[in-house]
């Protein structure tokens, strides 16, 4: 079985972000790179499959610029993916979800593939939309978010739960497909030592941003960045002094409407 994973470097949420100077975007001096908690699970779910599915390999596929997405490259190589492939970003260049899904999907059509797994968002934009247009690219069905994914060696296809409002939707599916993954069964694994090293020393396959043009043509944002600023800081928390229930709530309903003005 052929099993791509696409991953995606994000801030770790732990760094203290700031504007740059002009205010229109992410001040990236100094922010520590790292896999998104959904792209975690995807890593871990694909690397499962491989377990359960002997001689199946796991294609680890970012699309970013250098150096944090190799970084993350070989983390996913030390966890455990067989092979990785670095889709280049240019310097310069700040991409939308459709232009990222462009270039992704130019480098998994050079890749056969049973099943292709992505978490269902990243961690910096929230977006949702990589996986589906990845899939639509490369004519594909897709699912998500999916919370449990197998493979039944005994009839050849995956067994998928996604949840749905009130439950979960279970499916029998063939591949090639793409599924969008909200989380994997078990928590995603630690690297190890040796694992580490051996990843540091793996050659990671590059598709080049000139090629990817020439496959997806002009690639233009078909969205801009206009201004990134911080929340405002917390003020802290107001205490509400009561002796029912709904005096509680009136005074709540009142600071709502006089203070906070969220309330007509």
């Amino acid at each position: 079985m052929e099993l791509l994973v696409l991953i995606k470097p994000v801030p770790d949420p732990d760094t203290r972000l700031r504007p740059n100077a002009a205010g229109t975007a992410l001040d990236t001096d100094g922010v520590k790179w790292v896999l998104t908690g959904y792209d975690e699970s995807a890593v871990e779910q694909a690397l499962l499959l491989k377990e359960s599915a002997p001689g199946s390999r796991v294609r680890a596929i970012a699309f970013g610029p250098a150096p944090r997405t190799e970084e993350i490259l070989r983390s996913a190589l030390a966890l455990g993916c067989d092979t990785a492939t670095w889709v280049e970003q240019p310097s310069g260049l700040v991409p939308d979800p459709m232009l990222s899904a462009n270039a992704l999907s130019w480098a998994c059509q050079k890749t056969p593939f049973d099943l292709l797994v992505v978490g269902k968002q990243a961690l910096d934009d929230e977006a949702g939309v990589v996986g589906p247009a990845v899939a639509e690219r490369l004519g594909v069905a897709d699912y998500g978010p999916v919370v449990d994914l197998r493979w039944d060696p005994a009839a050849g296809k995956f067994n998928l739960a996604r949840a749905v409002e009130g439950g979960l939707e279970r499916i029998t599916a063939s591949g090639p497909m793409v599924v969008c993954l909200q989380q994997a069964w078990n928590d995603p694994r630690t690297a190890k030592l040796q694992n580490v090293l051996k990843a540091r020393r793996t050659t990671i396959d590059k598709v080049s941003w000139a090629e990817v043009q020439a496959g997806v043509g002009p690639a233009v944002p078909g969205t801009r960045l206009t201004s990134f600023r911080l929340p405002p800081p917390r003020t802290g928390a107001k205490m509400i002094a009561f002796k029912t229930p709904e005096e509680a709530a009136q005074q709540l309903v009142r600071l709502l409407r006089e203070e906070a003005k969220t309330l007509p």
